[in-house]
């Protein structure tokens, strides 16, 4: 059983106001608090063993290598990846993305092949496939999900064909919180030997993740949205496509040998990651994967789903709520808009009130193309909110109906 009051006080936070009123968090898809323990670290870091990694054969680097490589093992563990040296650490989802769109892209994407993407994806997942796409002439099959956010598998299967070199895809929707069947997807690509990249960003922090058994070639994620520091990604992918695939960035760190005519690059991981890497930051994430290792990501999954349950219900009981997205599987996100009245200027009457929404297109502008919407409100949860953080925001959303009204 979790004790939320316990858990809400490791996060400091969480105690502070806005505008008098108790701060009301609601935006943890777009990035966690930091629990106790993960500040402590990053100051520990620094206080107690800084030293750049992998360079100095001295005690203090020595010993800030090893951590290091003990943490990459952490994650390993922590997502159930074969091999310690299938984790590349990043500057984020953003960089993993944009890594294995340059290096495979380079290597195996010629013109006239297609990749696959879907309409429910982030732009960091978009982005950098189109560009790879307009470069190469190669062509972007996208795959459209059905208005209840469910992704439409049928057209996936229709969409893959002898042409298809990849699909890269949400495991869970930034604004529609649909869970995607990523291991169906997978099994869907790979009876035609086609790599699946997919986007774990709102993933994470919410399910268990296992590469194993997802059979995913890649899998990418942020240390900011699972209670760790900014500035860190993970990249994983299966050593047969680390083996492959060439380094995009160059510099110190990444390399054998080099002389003025040659250069030959180190053993993976290292050949990825080039220069001084986050390293405060990578212990922050070896100390978020603890902290939720001690509270157990089944126990946040169960916790999380009742909130959601009960905040959809709460909602639901409104007059004038649109929701977008209410697939039977879905997590941690409700995405609305309130009737007559432009999201933004709810979101600001909500901040009033201490609570901490999102509004806009949330980086998915498709999504809002295809709803004909210029953008929404979005709530997103985490399990150290509580069902009194719901009620504050339904509170707050009844304040902004009655101010509607009354300046109609």
């Amino acid at each position: 059983m979790m004790n939320i009051e316990k858990i809400r006080m490791d996060f400091p936070i969480l105690q502070k106001k806005i505008n008098d009123h108790q701060l009301v968090y609601l935006d943890n898809a777009a990035t966690t608090q930091k629990p106790k323990p993960v500040i402590d670290s990053i100051v520990n870091f620094y206080v107690q063993g800084n030293a750049n990694i992998h360079r100095g054969i001295y005690q203090l680097s020595e010993q800030a290598s090893n951590n290091y490589e003990s943490i990459r093992k952490k994650v390993k563990d922590f997502i159930n990846a074969e091999k310690s040296h299938e984790i590349i650490f990043t500057s984020g989802t953003t960089e993993s993305i944009n890594l294995i769109a340059d290096s495979f892209g380079r290597t195996f994407l010629n013109k006239n092949d297609e990749l696959i993407i879907s309409e429910m994806e982030h732009h960091s997942n978009i982005i950098p496939w189109q560009m790879l796409c307009k470069r190469k002439k190669s062509s972007l099959k996208i795959v459209s999900f059905h208005d209840n956010g469910d992704l439409n598998i049928d057209q996936l299967r229709k969409t893959i064909n002898e042409k298809t070199k990849l699909i890269a895809i949400t495991h869970l929707s930034n604004v529609l919180g649909t869970i995607n069947p990523i291991k169906e997807i997978c099994s869907l690509a790979h009876k035609k030997n086609i790599p699946v990249l997919v986007d774990g960003a709102q993933a994470i922090q919410h399910l268990k993740i296992d590469v194993q058994d997802l059979d995913c070639d890649f899998y990418v994620f942020s240390a900011h949205k699972m209670y760790a520091d900014t500035g860190l990604g993970v990249l994983y992918a299966k050593e047969k496509w680390l083996q492959k695939l060439e380094p995009t960035r160059y510099g110190g760190g990444m390399i054998s040998k080099v002389t003025m005519q040659k250069t030959t690059f180190a053993e993976i991981p290292f050949k990825f990651e080039a220069g001084t890497q986050n390293i405060s930051a990578v212990h922050s994430l070896g100390s978020a994967i603890d902290y939720l290792n001690n509270i157990g990501i089944d126990n946040i999954h169960q916790y999380e789903k009742k909130l959601l349950s009960y905040a959809l219900n709460k909602l639901n009981q409104l007059n004038g709520i649109t929701i977008y997205g209410t697939s039977s599987n879905k997590s941690s996100i409700i995405s609305f808009n309130i009737d007559h009245v432009h999201h933004y200027d709810a979101v600001m009457i909500l901040d009033k009130l201490g609570i901490a929404v999102r509004s806009g297109t949330h980086c998915a502008e498709p999504i809002m193309n295809h709803y004909h919407i210029s953008g929404c409100i979005r709530v997103s949860i985490a399990f150290y909110n509580t069902t009194k953080d719901i009620d504050h925001l339904i509170k707050g959303i009844k304040k902004v109906q009655e101010m509607h009204k009354l300046n109609e």
